[in-house]
């Protein structure tokens, strides 16, 4: 059966082969080689993906990002779409579904709207069901250093709370869109916030959302 985190790993994988490795993406500093590099090593390289999180491992983590992208792109796109090793605990459904929807969509979002000429995907509402499910949980740890409180709202009244605090800010859409704002692509995400003006435009330029 298929899954979320399976198709959103072809949708990447297909993406960023039809984009080539030059392309321009949402992660600063990287272009699309760089991202397809990021990706294999998160499943395949455990050992040096806990660089993206604590600071000791980070010269590891950038010593083997150098090393995977110097590998040939279509490698890269091999890698990413044939998923991690038998071992690798990716490899299990429940915890690719867990660790992956998010993070396939978001890198796809990263390279879609990047490109001057991009247009909104229509997301049917069971995907949208489940990107709001898995952002619930997320949203305490990827909102915590908002410059402002942070208030998630799904167009239906659903609300979720990413960042505690004062002056508040509510910011509504779709959860395809809320996420990708959580996840510190405020710029190009579709969302309407509500709150004192210097506190959205504060939320709106700051860096400091997501990991």
């Amino acid at each position: 059966m298929s899954t979320h985190a399976k198709r959103e790993r072809l949708l990447l994988a297909d993406l960023l082969e039809a984009s080539g490795p030059d392309a321009l993406t949402l992660c600063e500093g990287w272009n699309t080689r760089d991202l397809a590099a990021h990706v294999v090593v998160r499943e395949r390289r455990p050992d040096a993906a806990g660089g993206i999180l604590v600071k000791q491992l980070a010269s590891r983590l950038e010593r083997v990002m150098a090393e995977f992208t110097a590998k040939p792109y279509d490698e890269l796109i091999r890698l990413i779409r044939t998923g991690p090793p038998r071992l690798s605990p990716f490899s299990l459904k429940q915890i690719d579904e867990a660790s992956n929807t998010i993070e396939f969509y978001v890198h796809t979002e990263d390279v879609r709207r990047a490109q001057p000429d991009w247009t909104p995907r229509e997301l049917d509402p069971v995907f949208q069901d489940a990107l709001w499910s898995r952002m619930e949980r997320t949203a305490r740890l990827m909102g915590r250093s908002a410059p402002t409180g942070l208030v998630l709202r799904r167009p239906d009244g659903q609300t979720a709370v990413a960042h505690r605090g004062t002056p508040v800010v509510t910011a509504t859409g779709e959860p395809s869109e809320l996420l990708l704002f959580l996840y510190g692509r405020q710029q190009v995400a579709d969302v309407e916030l509500d709150g004192e003006k210097d506190a959205i435009t504060k939320l709106h330029e700051t860096k400091q959302l997501g990991i």
